[in-house]
């Protein structure tokens, strides 16, 4: 593959990542709730959660998955209970005592790559457009290496888009206003996570 087409997955990969949605409401969450480590944390998980599915699609168990209706959903289902759980987990959190919206909470860093991870992990349409994307640029003679390096660009992009937001948002003085409105960001993103999971829901009925 030439450097014209890695160049072009790669710029599909950085838009994909950039693009709003509850993965960045995640690791938004976990940045303003315990800091820069669990925020970075938030995003490793993700990017590993999202090279995992970029290693299924050059694998072709991203073709099992979209081939079997009755997988494809389970996982879809799996998916949305999740972002349904963690949006009432924030609105829930958001009546807690006030002074939990000033003082910022020990940083949890298994806790932010476990839900980075989940996030990216029980969202199937992401092998389904990993498939479609590849599909474009793997040709029947690509060796492993040409596989594995594409499954770990994508996934080095999207970890280090992540990891960037929270490095850059815990830089920063804005982190200290929204700790000031901490009740206030956990309901948006709680709010953000469930009208996505309503979303979610009224497409697959």
């Amino acid at each position: 593959m030439d450097l014209a087409a890695w160049l072009q997955i790669a710029a599909v990969c950085i838009l994909g990542a950039m693009s709003p949605g509850p993965s960045l409401a995640v690791v938004l969450r976990n940045t303003v709730a315990g800091g820069r480590l669990q925020g970075v944390m938030a995003g490793i998980g993700h990017g590993i959660g999202v090279g995992f599915y970029a290693l299924a699609a050059v694998t072709g168990l991203a073709a099992l998955l979209a081939a079997d209706p009755a997988l494809f959903r389970v996982a879809n289902w799996a998916g949305t209970g999740f972002l349904i759980w963690l949006g009432f987990r924030l609105w829930r959190s958001s009546f807690g005592p006030e002074k939990a919206a000033r003082v910022p909470a020990p940083s949890r860093g298994a806790r932010g790559f476990a839900e980075g991870f989940v996030i990216a992990f029980l969202n199937p349409k992401i092998a389904a457009f990993f498939l479609a994307l590849f599909s474009q640029f793997i040709h029947a003679e690509a060796g492993w290496e040409e596989k594995g390096a594409m499954a770990l660009m994508t996934g080095a992009i999207d970890m280090g888009w992540y990891v960037l937001v929270a490095l850059v948002l815990a830089g920063t003085g804005g982190i200290d206003w929204l700790r000031r409105h901490a009740a206030l960001v956990d309901r948006a993103i709680g709010s953000v996570l469930l009208i996505v999971a309503a979303g979610l829901l009224l497409r697959e009925m």
